[in-house]
């Protein structure tokens, strides 16, 4: 292939391997996804992260770490999810798994409407609403399953906003950076913490959590 990402394919190819991430046809679409989020990237600032290596390893395999949390979740919403992440890369490496995007920002929310379309990515939706605003009625298929964010709040503020789009007995999933026990102390009494792991994220060295939180 050609492209910014084609010299890191094969860490990225190495990457998916170490998650145990093995689909043949997964690689050449994630970088796909890659290449066209650099491209938008030089117009409208959709991430931070520049680099092709970094978006490899900060943004692609670091979303795909905590897939294992999703392995009983067939419904997703992806809230705060700017450029698509983890969102499309969790549509991309799982077929079956229904996600929707909620993002605010109209140039984030058409830059994922794009990326569905050229990937043809037809188990991913996307939502240009503020999160605040959302009731499970404006959900295109109701309440899901779990709802998943991605550095996007406390988790006490992520409960508040988005913990009743979750049907009954579903789960908020909460991607981290350091575990947050501080966050975890705030909880509401009726949120309780259910699993807690650390991630490895392949070719990044830095801290990286996942947590599953639960109402009752």
């Amino acid at each position: 292939m050609s492209g910014a990402l084609a010299a890191h394919a094969g860490a990225l190819t190495d990457g998916l391997d170490a998650l145990g991430l093995t689909a043949p046809e997964l690689p050449a679409r994630l970088l796909a996804f890659g290449e066209l989020l650099l491209k938008w990237n030089r117009t409208y600032n959709l991430t931070a992260i520049r680099a092709p290596h970094e978006l490899i390893t900060h943004h692609l395999l670091d979303s795909l770490a905590a897939l294992p949390a999703l392995a009983d979740v067939h419904s997703l919403a992806d809230v705060g999810s700017g450029a698509g992440l983890p969102g499309i890369a969790f549509a991309l490496a799982r077929p079956d798994l229904t996600v929707l995007s909620v993002e605010s920002v109209g140039k984030k929310a058409s830059f994922q409407q794009q990326a569905k379309i050229e990937l043809k990515l037809a188990n991913f939706s996307v939502l240009n609403r503020r999160i605040e605003t959302l009731r499970p009625a404006d959900l295109p298929n109701g309440r899901v399953e779990a709802v998943i964010s991605r550095a996007f709040s406390s988790l006490a503020d992520f409960v508040r906003l988005a913990g009743h789009l979750a049907r009954d007995g579903g789960a908020l999933i909460a991607m981290k950076g350091a575990r947050p026990d501080d966050e975890i102390a705030g909880l509401p009494d009726d949120w309780r913490v259910t699993d807690l792991r650390p991630l490895a994220v392949p070719g990044l060295d830095a801290a990286r959590h996942v947590l599953v939180l639960r109402q009752g």
